[in-house]
């Protein structure tokens, strides 16, 4: 299921527990306001009593807050010398006080009522028992219906959280083995073509090409072969970092590019401009040089067909973090897949495999602990930055 349905459906989830609560809550101020309407008629009936001088009128205000206090709901028994029931309203059940049976049921129900109530004495003999409201007693299960649909949401989240986790997993190992398999694949093909020139003769090479010309191309190949294998070899196990040199860092990088790139990318400018005496930074030299050159690989094929420049700039900032800048002037990166460009799987490029920045997010982030973010893109072309820590006196 993709990211944008399970999204969905936690929304709705969401929405629907936000709007049980509201209802949730709009029954309590009902069940409220009813109860202060209540007390207002019991009020009512007790000044008109207590002001009037007609005995009769004062009976029948009695009565009325008899009866008001009969349609509250609320069960209300009162039980006399001996435990007898003398009377009972609003039960659950039927119940006959004149029969045995009757007042054994009834009192059973007395004592629910006073473990979650206790009784109020009317004399020293004479208690009454009370229970809960009817509104209060079906408000009662709506909390735990509430909890259960956000352990509900829970549960689903985590459940959503784990696939997605797994699939990521999936193309990221997916792209993994694309990457590796396309690193592999160019130096092999270069060392089988240089086996089919040996099995030539020599008058038959093309160039006139001697044995130790090829054996020294085979060996830059093997090298390559060999870069490769150590590269993916660090990136899946737990790397250990030294005190290097930033600028000897870049150098290499830019050394191994400059190289190719007349291949990669004609009409391609590689500048390199960086402060003197910057302070070293704990790292892994393969690593870092393996990010750099994914980010000029990235500007290489921005500027593919047109030509432009790329910038590689190397500084400290005020903050304890040495900068390191991957510049070119090219369109820029589509908007669509800015907010997506680290994820595994996800390229700027119609034929790409989406791993390059995100193995140089992994290089960056969780191996070196620093940051890397798409600083800018536009029509001006796109800046990446990098931010490494620098090394303390103890790790230098």
């Amino acid at each position: 299921m993709s990211r944008s349905r399970w999204t969905g459906i936690l929304a709705l989830l969401f929405v629907a527990l936000l709007g049980w609560y509201l209802l949730y809550t709009e029954r309590v101020i009902n069940v409220f306001r009813d109860d202060a309407a209540t007390l207002t008629r019991m009020f009512a009936e007790v000044q008109t009593g207590m002001a009037s001088q007609d005995p009769l009128r004062a009976d029948e205000a009695l009565v009325n807050l008899q009866r008001i206090i009969v349609e509250s709901g609320v069960p209300l028994v009162l039980a006399g010398p001996g435990d007898t029931i003398q009377s009972a309203v609003n039960l659950p059940f039927e119940a006959d006080l004149a029969s045995p049976e009757g007042q054994l049921r009834v009192r059973e129900f007395t004592g629910r009522l006073a473990e979650r109530n206790p009784p109020v004495a009317q004399t020293d003999e004479s208690f009454i028992f009370y229970g809960d409201p009817p509104e209060l007693q079906r408000l009662r299960w709506i909390p735990w219906l509430q909890a259960s649909g956000l352990l509900l949401t829970f549960l689903i989240g985590i459940v959503v959280i784990r696939s997605q986790r797994k699939a990521d997993e999936d193309r990221a190992w997916t792209a993994m083995a694309r990457e590796l398999a396309h690193q592999l694949g160019t130096p092999i093909s270069s060392l089988q073509g240089w086996l089919e020139l040996l099995r030539l003769g020599p008058d038959r090479r093309p160039g006139g090409l001697s044995e130790e010309e090829i054996a020294r191309e085979i060996a830059q190949d093997l090298e390559r072969l060999e870069r490769v294998s150590r590269r993916f070899e660090l990136i899946g196990r737990d790397t250990e970092l030294e005190a290097l040199a930033l600028d000897e860092v870049v150098r290499s990088m830019e050394g191994y590019l400059r190289s190719r790139i007349p291949r990669l990318g004609a009409g391609v400018r590689l500048d390199v401009e960086m402060e003197r005496s910057l302070p070293p930074i704990r790292g892994n030299a393969v690593l870092l040089v393996w990010a750099l050159e994914n980010l000029v690989k990235n500007s290489l094929d921005a500027l593919a067909g047109k030509g432009g420049n790329i910038t590689i700039e190397a500084f400290a900032d005020d903050g304890g973090h040495v900068v390191l800048q991957v510049a070119d002037d090219g369109p820029g990166v589509d908007p669509a897949v800015r907010d997506r460009l680290f994820d595994p799987g996800v390229s700027t490029k119609s034929a790409g495999w989406g791993v390059g920045l995100s193995l140089t997010r992994r290089i960056v982030q969780r191996i070196h602990g620093g940051t890397i973010e798409l600083h800018q893109t536009g029509s001006e072309g796109t800046v990446f930055r990098i931010r490494l820590p620098v090394a303390t006196p103890e790790q230098s």
